[in-house]
């Protein structure tokens, strides 16, 4: 499936298919992080039923710490 990350077009494997697949690929799945599909802010517990598809624009913004 072929998705804009960021801006950047993305190829990711078909394994991926919720927003939770998706964070778990990029290994975010524990980190504080805000996702956006198609202009829409996804809520936390909502990862794991948003279902992505080929096209999608998605935003993740994460935090990083440090001092």
């Amino acid at each position: 499936m072929t998705l804009t990350i960021n801006g950047e077009t993305v190829t990711v494997p078909d394994e991926v298919k919720t927003v939770s697949d998706l964070l778990s690929y990029f290994q975010l799945t524990n980190k504080l992080a805000i996702v956006e599909v198609n202009v829409r802010i996804i809520e936390k517990h909502e990862y794991g039923t948003t279902a992505l598809a080929d096209g999608d624009r998605i935003e993740i913004v994460h935090f990083v710490g440090g001092g």
